[in-house]
């Protein structure tokens, strides 16, 4: 295994600390939930669903979490403010997992973001996300909000290599990086996520995830598992190679060094918590030869080992 170079950032938001040296922390894994087509939404628009099933996908990755160590987070997608807030309403009182509010939009996040100041939940939100269309009128709104933990996006249109990636973030030819004017915003707590545009690109994106943490030491993931159903050539039995094509993509997410994993549907959390904790198990036992332990003992190493 490997040590990064730059000295590692550790955050806590809410219940979850990320962050980190290989194997210090276990990888925490964010399950999506009322995004397009999950079958537990009613009308997308105004934000109804069925709350006895959501309640039953949340509790199964409650449980997966606490089984295996690996923190959990939900990422809550709406299509309109009215239903991301009904959404984040909803899971604020079902469980005391950090959420992302995610939306199409800045303008439904930061409706999303009024909300979750007003009720007083910011230390358990990440904003979702800062990304390339970012405005100034949107880091204003963040600022005014005071928000302080944020999924910030790599994804450069120009240019979608590491090295693009990097100037997304960081600047170029004079030109104010993401991750400058989240910092100018107040955002304390970036959370840096490399972009998966097809199956090839994750090769790219875990590259990145490497590259970003060894020099700016920032928590850093990434989304992998989503394209894998594209796959059109995975073979006579599809569906039993896509399920083996996603634990494949997020162990090599996770054996590159990533900090937290967004996994797709909440629906999938029994697919995804065991595989991923083996690995994180793994990972720890190795680098605690070099003299890298845990920092906890809620830890996969301790928990299914």
């Amino acid at each position: 295994m490997f040590t990064f170079k730059a000295e590692q950032r550790i955050f806590d938001i809410g219940s979850v600390k990320l962050g980190g040296q290989p194997g210090q922390l276990p990888t925490v894994l964010i399950g999506s939930i009322f995004h397009r087509g999950h079958r537990i939404v009613e009308d997308s628009k105004r934000g109804l669903f069925d709350k006895d099933r959501a309640k039953r996908l949340i509790f199964v990755q409650q449980e997966l979490s606490e089984k295996t160590g690996n923190p959990h987070m939900i990422d809550v997608v709406g299509e309109t403010s009215e239903a991301l807030i009904r959404y984040m309403e909803f899971i604020s009182e079902v469980t005391e997992a950090p959420f992302l509010p995610n939306g199409p939009d800045a303008t439904i996040r930061l409706e999303a973001v009024r909300y979750v100041a007003s009720v007083g939940l910011l230390e358990r939100m990440v904003y979702n996300s800062i990304n390339y269309t970012a405005t100034e009128q949107e880091f204003v709104a963040l600022k005014g909000y005071h928000v302080k933990a944020a999924i910030v996006q790599a994804f450069n249109p120009r240019n979608p290599q590491i090295d693009g990636m990097r100037q997304q973030l960081l600047g170029y030819k004079g030109k104010e990086g993401l991750l400058e004017r989240a910092f100018k915003a107040g955002i304390e707590k970036p959370l840096i996520l490399t972009p998966v545009l097809d199956i090839p690109s994750i090769g790219v994106a875990v590259g990145a995830i490497f590259t970003l943490k060894n020099e700016l030491g920032l928590p850093t993931g990434a989304a992998p598992l989503g394209v894998i159903s594209t796959w059109k050539r995975s073979g006579e039995d599809k569906e039993f190679s896509k399920r083996l094509g996603k634990v494949a993509a997020a162990t090599l997410t996770q054996c590159m060094g990533a900090n937290f994993l967004i996994y797709g549907s909440i629906g999938k959390a029994r697919n995804i918590f065991p595989s991923c904790a083996l690995i994180d198990a793994i990972i720890a036992y190795s680098m605690a030869a070099i003299g890298v332990k845990p920092l906890t003992r809620n830890h996969p190493l301790y928990k299914i080992l």
